[in-house]
């Protein structure tokens, strides 16, 4: 993989824990400054900070609402400020609430929707302004959407939505040589993957995959780092199932 020069910037929406902390500190590792954005935990937060300042890269980390236009034009400005702009944007913040369909509360609705598409709607339209060409966007989807698990229909149809502005988006950026894609990854060792699940229902579905195991968030952040390279930059337009072959 072509080594990114050290002058550039990486901007990680939920980098403060699970699959976006690892794809900020991959970055980190292959020469990006990190900026990562996060909603509430600042202690995790810093902590992903000490490790990727461990990396040798520089960053810093600020608290925003990814649904909130100002919160989040405010970071880009800080960006721009520190380090002169932004050549990546990985925007992996999310909301996954669990409940079948006819149970869900509304207002648990509005919630997923705001942050996981209006949240991906701002980020995306913030970077699609701010981001120096020959830059790179990667959204986040989910390899349920094409599996349709019961409890997941708020959280599928607002990863149904991300594919779909992912691509648009993709088209829109003609002439700028800047690559639009999103990682829809499988069942991934997360705290928001784990959280409420027992044993059994783990190693299930760590069974329904191929590989035969679930995945680890270091094997998405490898994915995001190849989009976000000179070699995958041909890539675009696309949703990466990153599932170890579940179907």
């Amino acid at each position: 993989m072509a080594e990114p020069s050290s002058s550039q910037v990486a901007l990680v929406t939920g980098g403060s824990r699970g699959i976006g902390r690892a794809c900020a500190v991959r970055l980190a590792a292959d020469g990006f400054a990190l900026v990562i954005v996060y909603s509430s935990n600042a202690e995790a937060a810093e902590e992903a900070l000490a490790e990727i300042r461990g990396t040798g890269a520089d960053g810093f980390a600020q608290r925003a609402d990814v649904a909130d236009e100002t919160a989040m034009g405010e970071v880009f400005d800080r960006v721009e400020a520190e380090f002169g702009g932004v050549d990546a944007v990985v925007h992996a913040a999310g909301r996954m609430p669990l409940s079948p369909l006819v149970d869900l509360d509304l207002e648990e609705l509005d919630g997923v929707h705001r942050t996981n598409i209006r949240g991906t709607f701002v980020v995306d339209q913030l970077a699609a302004q701010r981001l120096r060409d020959g830059g790179s966007i990667v959204n986040f989807s989910t390899s349920v959407v094409g599996k349709y698990f019961p409890s997941y229909g708020a959280y599928v149809a607002s990863k149904g939505a991300v594919e779909g502005l992912t691509r648009v988006l993709a088209n829109e950026m003609r002439g700028r040589d800047i690559n639009v894609n999103a990682v829809s990854p499988g069942p991934t060792a997360t705290e928001l993957f784990l959280d409420g699940k027992s044993d059994e229902q783990v190693d299930e579905l760590a069974h329904a995959v191929p590989l035969e195991r679930l995945g680890q968030p270091g094997d998405i952040a490898r994915v995001v780092a190849f989009l976000v390279s000179e070699d995958g930059h041909w890539i675009n337009g696309q949703v990466v199932r990153a599932n170890g072959g579940l179907v």
